[in-house]
């Protein structure tokens, strides 16, 4: 029986994949279930699983772009699963070939005393021009450098000296396609700003010195920075409700919930999962979600629905090493809050100078929706909470804040 396998909905509004690798090739024999070929849409990278167990005949290329429904191999259900490697086939011996001589080229012309020799006139010129006469391939009679051929010498000005200089060109994903689409359209259709402002990250340190080995034995989850930063913006999200908005044609949609996107970066490039309603979850379920998706994100495994919606955006670029940036909005959301490295500065404490851990933190807006007295209100909220989390994230008790 021959087994059509079409390209199923990778979710809601997606009517076109692109087959990016296929992991089988033709003629193999697949087991049900079994990975067949990786998949892009516009919003995720996705794993074709094998319908049933067979022989496999591809009926699309790599690179090709398929509809949703659309016949992309088949697989013949009534082949028997070969027992071993097939042998390998008698290659045949080479015919021997005819040997010919190749035809002997012009021997160059003897050189002389003349050859590479500037005549007076040209290694003036060659000097002026600070050329070595080496360099010249002279015209003149036995190779002597002429006049006119000092004159169109030209210094060596980044000319290639044998390095490689190969390039390639390969095309983008369907994914990497669609996130340049929208960041391009983020861009040109809103009005968007940033504004900046620097957080003390010394009170999150020491709660996180004095209690990340005991969450982290208790709920098998690292106390990171992001469920600090996560319960930060949904404190500023529910003073500031406008910047848990979004414009809808001449409408204003808000949310009383929370969804934050969380930006990671995954094999096949920048992801956004949700974590949804983060205004209800605790620091170890905030942690344990964010672990959660980040892993399978990295293996390939996250859904279509685990990145839809989201209200708000968080991006940490700190991990790589960003001191600061200008994250760009992630439409239809009104915000993203840009994170940034934290670095040891020298900074005025009760008129003293002390060191301490700071990072820079970014808010980017769209002015449409968000006016300056929102955007920089928010910011600051983020920062307070940051620089006083026990009183204003955790209710004056971190035992009980952090589960313990």
């Amino acid at each position: 029986m021959i087994l059509e396998m079409k390209v199923p909905s990778p979710g809601e509004s997606i009517t076109e994949v692109e087959i990016a690798t296929w992991l089988v090739k033709d003629g193999d024999y697949v087991e049900k279930d079994q990975a067949i070929a990786e998949v892009d849409s516009d919003k995720a990278t996705l794993e074709l699983p094998a319908e049933a167990s067979g022989i496999i005949t591809l009926k699309a290329e790599e690179g090709d772009a398929v509809k949703v429904g659309q016949v992309v191999c088949l697989i013949d259900t009534s082949a028997a699963k070969p027992s071993g490697d097939a042998p390998a086939k008698k290659e045949e011996a080479p015919k021997e070939e005819k040997k010919t001589e190749a035809p002997k080229a012009a021997e160059p012309a003897p050189a002389t005393y003349a050859t590479g020799t500037a005549s007076p006139a040209a290694k003036k010129i060659l000097e002026e021009k600070n050329i070595n006469p080496a360099t010249i391939k002279g015209t003149g009679k036995d190779g002597r450098i002429t006049k006119d051929d000092a004159i169109k010498a030209q210094a060596s000005m980044g000319t290639p000296t044998g390095g490689n200089r190969g390039s390639e060109r390969t095309k983008l994903s369907m994914l990497r396609r669609k996130v340049a689409e929208r960041l391009v359209a983020a861009k040109n259709e809103t009005a968007m700003l940033t504004t900046f402002n620097e957080a003390n990250m010394t009170p999150i340190n020491k709660i996180r010195a004095e209690y990340k080995d005991a969450f982290k034995a208790k709920h098998g989850v690292s106390l990171g920075f992001m469920s600090f930063f996560t319960k930060a913006v949904v404190r500023a999200l529910q003073l500031y409700p406008d910047v848990n908005s979004m414009i809808d044609g001449d409408y204003k949609v808000s949310y009383d919930f929370c969804d934050i996107s969380v930006a990671v970066s995954g094999p096949k490039g920048l992801m956004v999962p949700v974590i949804r309603n983060a205004e209800n979850l605790t620091f170890r379920g905030i942690e344990a979600e964010i672990k959660r998706l980040a892993t399978r994100a990295r293996d390939g495994q996250i859904t279509v629905d685990e990145m839809t919606g989201g209200t708000f955006t968080i991006s940490n670029g700190g991990v790589f090493g960003s001191m600061l940036s200008t994250p760009i909005i992630n439409p239809p959301q009104s915000g993203i809050l840009g994170m940034h490295n934290i670095i040891e500065r020298p900074i005025a404490v009760n008129g003293k100078v002390e060191i301490h851990p700071m990072m820079y933190i970014a808010l980017s807006y769209d002015h449409r929706i968000i006016d300056g007295r929102e955007s920089v209100g928010f910011l600051v909220a983020v920062k307070e909470a940051l620089e006083n989390p026990v009183e204003l994230l955790m209710d004056n008790n971190p035992v009980k804040a952090l589960e313990l």
